[in-house]
């Protein structure tokens, strides 16, 4: 048996023990994957989906970072929509519907393609820890493999318990087996434990449901991507589809509360606030007639269907008799029922910004064992547990992002500062500095951190700087070039935008928020500026003309929120009075009773918006 000494050992082969092991065995580290099961890698075990509010902005960061998930993504996704269009560049986030069993593959492949990364397929039962310093793992074989680091990404499999009704069972995901012996050991030497709670809603058969009695749901007509590198975007895409719950599907449910884990205490653990089951829906929204149900395709070729909005334990004949009250789903057909899952979790306050925990030297965690949801990101924290496990065996600087930085800054501070109570997701409400942290600039941002690092090859590095060069030289010469009232006037009555009575800078007529770039590309002028630009430069030189004024005034506020550990608040002030704060933050306010603005601002639900009803309310 082959256990030869390594840099790092992750365990776990999710999407947080993926970008983990890619980027450690990238950056030069000597790298043992070990996963309960090769053949599910990367396993989508929820929607098969990467992206979406605040979370395609992640999966652009990490692809900034030369991470492969957006990579992987682009090459596996089956429809492309870029959220939000409708309201300003901060809120722009892509999502791709993806076909899930590609993504599994496509995401072995690339581990199998990387150099200095082995792999083994079985079970750790414990970790090897000499002098309060991590020297390896055990597994349920019995093999001791040993390393310089470890990174924990366990997902839901820690102690996870499947609830469908009143049926439970141990397991990680439906089929397969949960992973013992980890948080027993772990708790022995110190560290605090707790439980959470996931769900997933059942899986159809495609062709037992009625189509044309739902609502077509397109992917954009030129589809983005993800990637920073040459992936190329989709030529042909998969619709899904949108139908609704109703009266007798909500009376059909309610029907199975009695043999509900959620309410009869079976579930301890705490579910996510954001992804509720549905059967959370209509007992905490009882007002609404009905439910938003995204019917998602899970594949190219295969016929079985996602049923996003569905959550459920409830018993599975119930979940059955009330799917089939559903418009378009009369006659529909179940390949798996939905269910509930409980696992165990470590509050993250326990480790330090890099990711490694406090209590033992170079073990570091990454994903859900963090508290987290989403495969977002879990993958998030595996890069950046993988690049700074790396860091720290090599005896190098921790690779630390901070909230100005990206989407994984916050995410990061948010968990280790503040820990959390139920499962984390991102929004881009989390964000102070969001018009900085942008979809469309991840590269800008972080590429060069990353080509630093050793991670982004010279080719991305030289990507980026062409854009950065190209987007501040068409703003230069849209600030110095005119236009005459002839060559625009025409354009700009198509657009119902004011006509030019004389020659205006090009940079005036930009910034207006009817006028587009691309409106006005093949006027003479513009189309010679813009020679030898790609679309990335021109739509970063428009953003930043357009919301030149909003990014200076965020600016500010960066420094103003400085100032916010000077503010005092009454611990016995009552926050339920008021209505303006968001219903998470009065709750979490009223518990938690900050005494400083500053400690306010970094509980999780509170947001930067309830912040400034806060700031207005004290007259500050």
């Amino acid at each position: 048996m082959q256990t030869d000494n390594y840099d790092i050992i992750v365990v776990g082969g999710g999407h947080a023990g993926c970008e983990a092991a890619a980027a450690a065995a990238n950056l030069g580290s000597k790298v043992l994957l070990i996963t309960m099961n090769m053949n599910t890698i990367a396993q989508m075990s929820c929607n098969p989906a990467m992206g979406g509010v605040a979370k395609g902005q992640i999966v652009r960061e990490i692809d900034a970072l030369g991470g492969y998930s957006g990579i992987v993504t682009d090459k596996t996704m089956i429809q492309f929509r870029m959220l939000n269009k409708s309201k300003g560049p901060a809120m722009w986030s892509p999502r791709a519907q993806s076909d899930r069993w590609e993504f599994s593959k496509e995401w072995r492949l690339a581990l199998e393609r990387t150099h200095n990364l082995d792999f083994w397929q079985d079970t750790v039962k414990e970790i090897i820890v000499e002098d309060q310093k991590v020297k390896g793992v055990k597994t349920s074989m019995g093999i001791s493999f040993h390393s310089k680091a470890v990174v924990l990404t366990n997902g839901t499999f820690l102690n996870g318990i499947i609830h469908i009704g009143q049926k439970k069972f141990g397991g990680g995901r439906m089929g397969e087996s949960a992973a013992f012996g980890i948080t027993e050991q772990l708790v022995q030497l110190g560290f605090e434990s707790g439980r959470m709670k996931t769900g997933t809603p059942p899986r159809v058969d495609g062709r037992s449901l009625n189509w044309e009695a739902m609502e077509e749901q397109a992917g954009d007509e030129n589809p983005g991507k993800f990637s920073y590198s040459d992936t190329q975007p989709l030529t042909k895409q998969r619709s899904c589809y949108i139908t609704y719950t109703n009266a007798q599907v909500h009376d059909t449910l309610k029907e199975g509360f009695d043999e509900s884990p959620m309410y009869s205490g079976a579930i301890k653990g705490l579910g996510p606030r954001y992804c509720p089951s549905i059967e959370d829906k209509i007992n905490r929204f009882a007002e609404r007639e009905r439910h938003q149900i995204f019917v998602e395709p899970e594949g190219w070729d295969t016929v079985e269907v996602y049923v996003n909005g569905f959550s459920t334990s409830l018993p599975d004949h119930v979940q059955l008799k009330a799917l089939q009250l559903i418009p378009g789903f009369e006659t529909a057909k179940m390949f798996r029922p939905g269910y509930a899952i409980e696992y165990d979790f470590f509050q993250p306050t326990q480790l330090k910004l890099s990711l490694e925990t406090h209590l033992i030297e170079n073990l570091f965690f990454a994903g859900q064992i963090n508290g987290t949801t989403g495969y977002e990101e879990a993958a998030a924290q595996g890069l950046m547990a993988g690049i700074n496990a790396h860091q720290k065996v090599k005896e190098k600087e921790a690779f630390i992002l901070d909230r100005s930085e990206a989407y994984i800054g916050v995410l990061i501070d948010d968990l280790i500062n503040k820990g959390t109570e139920e499962p984390y997701r991102m929004f881009t409400s989390r964000a102070e500095y969001r018009i900085l942290l942008r979809q469309d600039n991840a590269d800008i941002r972080l590429t060069e951190k990353s080509y630093k690092l050793g991670l982004a090859d010279q080719s991305r590095f030289d990507n980026v700087t062409k854009k950065i060069n190209d987007a501040e030289r068409i703003i230069k010469e849209f600030k110095k070039t005119s236009i005459t009232p002839n060559e625009i006037n025409p354009t700009l009555e198509k657009l119902d935008s004011a006509v030019i009575p004389q020659n205006y800078k090009i940079f005036q007529l930009v910034s207006r928020p009817q006028v587009t770039i691309s409106d006005i590309a093949e006027l003479p002028t513009v189309e010679n500026i813009l020679q030898n630009a790609d679309d990335e430069a021109v739509l970063q030189a428009e953003i930043l003309m357009k919301y030149e004024g909003y990014i200076e005034k965020e600016q500010e506020m960066a420094s103003k929120m400085k100032k916010l550990e000077h503010i005092s608040l009454n611990s016995d002030f009552n926050y339920q009075n008021i209505s303006s704060l968001s219903k998470e933050a009065r709750e979490k306010l009223s518990k938690i009773k900050p005494s400083t603005l500053g400690q306010a601002s970094r509980i999780s639900g509170v947001s930067p918006a309830d912040i400034s009803v806060l700031l207005v309310h004290f007259g500050r």
